[in-house]
């Protein structure tokens, strides 16, 4: 089997997966209760949370777990407009965003707020000089993703948070890190971001568990209210089984990313020249640089329906994907490559490739072999 779908969920490390089991058999108490079992399920939990603090050099109480990226999202911005809509109904993101972000704005529009949508360019960066001009006396709040989850493309976040402090230091800055957390360097203190979201799933940890920063300045008001856990900001019963996995995740990481980050650039490298000089008709929507994620590369096959051969590779034991997993399964059409100005053939044709250390050149010369018949014989049946 050839993964290549790793921005969609990336397979556990062994680590994991062992202290996970040991986890659910050994430390199955509720970090709640008062006795023995509970105090060890609490005391493995703050462990989780401090490998992630220290990843991220940040205080340990202004880390949150939350059940991932969607959830992350969804409390740091409601949290945040709910304190700030008395100074304003403004608010400002991107046209690129994850569905977890722009359903949330598509609510408040219809709540009497006034969002503005930045636009980006062919590879899908935001204009500072936009932004600039976008930023108003009551915008109360500016969410951008730092690495886009189709194209990869990466934001300018300390560019963007020196705007947003010159036009109005009152606004405040969440940045969705889903992608971007463990792969590309970022200094959220040394930024002045006030929420960052992460989540297990893409670092080779659990499904299901997630993680949000928030600056200890803020206080929010929760969206789900219970038994306060969370110092109340996320109230359930702890996911003991995964934070752990999490924190175990976080750990390993903290220990190989960047030797694992500069390994997968090479192969991102190698496989795109390989597709660029081997297949006729096609867009790379993704930069090659380091201006974009080594993890993530974006093509579109001209003349080719991306589900159509994303299920020709499948057949061959390669998984892709064609678009952001948490919005695959509907009809519409990639918005992130329709901001970019791709055109309708080139949107159908996408296929995102996404790497991880797991994959060797073996791995993407095979891919590339695959990909070269199943284009010329689907364009052949297409043009017949």
């Amino acid at each position: 089997m050839i993964y290549l779908d790793n921005c969609s969920t990336t397979k556990p490390r062994e680590e994991v997966v062992k202290i996970m089991y040991e986890s659910m058999m050994d430390n199955f108490g509720n970090p709640s209760s008062l006795h023995r079992l509970g105090m060890k399920a609490e005391k493995r939990i703050r462990e989780a949370r401090k490998y992630i603090a220290d990843f991220l050099k940040v205080d340990n109480n202004e880390i949150y777990f939350t059940s991932g990226g969607t959830e992350s999202n969804n409390i740091a911005i409601q949290g945040f407009v709910n304190k700030m809509e008395k100074r304003g109904k403004h608010i400002i993101t991107t046209k690129i965003e994850h569905p977890s972000v722009l359903n949330i704005m598509k609510y408040y529009e219809k709540h009497g707020f006034h969002i503005s949508y930045l636009n980006v360019d062919e590879y899908g960066y935001i204009s500072l000089e936009e932004l600039r001009n976008s930023l108003r006396d009551d915008t109360i709040l500016v969410s951008i993703m730092h690495v886009n989850n189709e194209t990869g493309s990466i934001q300018p976040i300390e560019e963007i948070k020196n705007i947003i402090k010159e036009k109005n230091p009152n606004t405040l800055f969440h940045v969705d890190g889903v992608q971007g957390f463990g792969k590309i360097d970022i200094s959220l203190k040394a930024s002045g971001i006030d929420s960052y979201s992460f989540s297990g799933h893409k670092i080779h940890g659990p499904k299901g568990i997630g993680g949000l920063f928030i600056d200890k300045k803020h206080v929010i008001s929760p969206i789900v209210f219970g038994g306060n856990q969370e110092r109340g900001l996320r109230s359930g019963t702890e996911n003991v089984t995964g934070i752990i996995g999490f924190g175990e995740a976080v750990k390993i990481m903290s220990e190989k990313y960047k030797e694992e980050r500069q390994y997968v650039f090479e192969l991102k490298e190698y496989f795109g020249n390989r597709i660029r000089e081997e297949i006729d008709d096609i867009r790379i929507n993704t930069s090659l640089d380091e201006n974009s994620s080594p993890y993530i590369l974006n093509i579109s096959f001209r003349n080719v329906r991306g589900e159509v051969l994303l299920h020709y590779l499948e057949d061959k034991d390669i998984y892709v994907s064609t678009t952001s997993a948490c919005s695959s399964k509907g009809t519409e059409k990639s918005h992130v490559l329709e901001s970019m100005g791709l055109k309708d053939e080139e949107i159908e044709g996408a296929i995102r490739f996404c790497f991880s250390y797991e994959n060797t050149k073996k791995d993407l010369d095979y891919t590339v072999e695959v990909l070269k018949e199943s284009v010329t014989e689907i364009r052949q049946i297409i043009m017949r």
